[in-house]
């Protein structure tokens, strides 16, 4: 049986901030208070801050078919580091994640491996190639695991693909997640690209009723969709990734969707502040270097997402630290059905303690990812994650 105490830390989630103590016991936290005295295993935390771990709405493991790039003991190991402790992981591996079978492999590798919470998307179309939705009736008869449908890395480029992909996630309650980029726009304008498809994808959820969650939105027009879809009272929600916000083009790193202009990156953090942006995910895209030079898109991100965001977000006076807290754990943990993200009695003890004190700078050497492609080498960020507690048990520690 597990116990923990957090003694003396700042102590901050959405709704909270100050300073006080975290006892953890089966796996739940227990008690928040000032001057808790147990005699169990305790961290003292005092002049650190600890909040709820963070929760990844999207990110990639690689794990089947790319393990070179990343697989699921390094992803889950570069997740903790980072201070996660649940992944939303993608369905663009080898096989193509169009099965249960697929889904079961991902879900006992994680188990196994035994650091983060782990849920695996099932692709919209079998194979990402557009087309069929026959794999989807696996689902009708055993629908506990998969609560995610999505298709990264491509659009669903056929419209009435889509529509009936969505009547049918509805029926089955789940959530599409739209990998927002029309085909035949990406060699013309990638801008085109994303959003005529938002626009698209949020006209068919709210012709299906279905719920849709927009994947790393990045240009102002496409969260100008996504801001008058919510004042609608359209059933969606998005995610905007720290690099879309911490980042612009005069950086010349492949990403997709790309890195976009000032005023995109403006928008992005305006519509953060006004609470139109439901969370931040990292899109964690680990590749391996001859991949990279070849032109491979993505940034591996899941373990400098929080310095790059607090030192973006809350260090320059866009956000207070409370809703960095909401934007990385609380959110995230509503959209994906779990019992995480506050620090309050009941929930999961899944925690991080950070120093947002002190500089330091991002080396992609010590990434415990496979994957050291990220355009943040060497910056000099604060928010470094020192211990990641899940369930009480230490996962990992700086």
């Amino acid at each position: 049986m597990m116990e923990l105490l957090v003694k003396g830390a700042r102590i901050v989630d959405w709704s909270l901030d100050f300073i006080g103590d975290i006892y953890i016991k089966d796996e739940k936290i227990q008690e928040i208070g000032a001057e808790i005295n147990r005699p169990v295993e305790t961290i003292d935390a005092k002049g650190k801050v600890v909040m709820p771990s963070f929760i990844d709405l999207h990110c990639h493991f690689r794990d089947p078919g790319f393990t070179y790039k990343e697989d699921i003991v390094s992803g889950s190991r570069a997740a903790v580091r980072g201070g996660y402790t649940a992944v939303n992981l993608m369905a663009n591996t080898k096989p193509v994640c169009s099965s249960l079978e697929t889904v079961n492999y991902v879900l006992e590798k994680g188990a196994e491996t035994d650091l983060v919470h782990i849920h695996q998307c099932m692709s919209i179309t079998r194979d990402l190639e557009g087309v069929d939705l026959s794999h989807l009736e696996e689902l009708k008869q055993h629908n506990d695991k998969v609560k995610f449908l999505s298709d990264d890395g491509k659009g669903v480029a056929d419209s009435k693909v889509m529509m009936e992909a969505m009547l049918k996630a509805a029926k089955l309650n789940l959530t599409v997640i739209s990998h927002a980029e029309s085909p035949e726009f990406s060699n013309v304008d990638m801008r085109l690209a994303e959003n005529t498809m938002t626009w698209r994808d949020i006209c068919l959820s709210k012709y299906t009723n279905c719920r849709l969650h927009l994947a790393h939105v990045s240009t102002k027009e496409a969260i100008e969709y996504v801001i008058d879809a919510k004042s609608k009272g359209y059933e969606i929600s998005c995610e905007v990734t720290p690099h879309h916000i911490a980042l612009t083009d005069q950086i010349k790193y492949r990403v997709n969707p790309p890195l976009r202009k000032e005023d995109d990156v403006e928008a992005l953090i305006n519509a953060i502040k006004k609470g139109y942006v439901d969370c931040i995910a990292t899109d964690h895209a680990p590749h391996s270097k001859e991949d990279k030079e070849k032109g491979a898109p993505g940034i591996s991100g899941i373990e400098t997402a929080f310095p790059v965001c607090y030192s973006s977000l809350v260090e320059n006076n866009h956000i207070s630290l409370n809703m960095l807290s909401e934007l990385m754990s609380k959110k995230p943990a509503e959209i994906m059905g779990l019992k995480k993200g506050k620090i309050q009695i009941g929930y999961d003890g899944d925690l991080v303690i950070v120093d947002i004190d002190n500089s330091y700078y991002i080396d992609v050497n010590d990434f415990e990812s496979k994957g050291k492609n990220s355009p943040f080498q060497g910056y000099k960020v604060k928010g470094k994650v020192l211990y990641t507690i899940k369930g009480g048990r230490v996962v990992y520690k700086d």
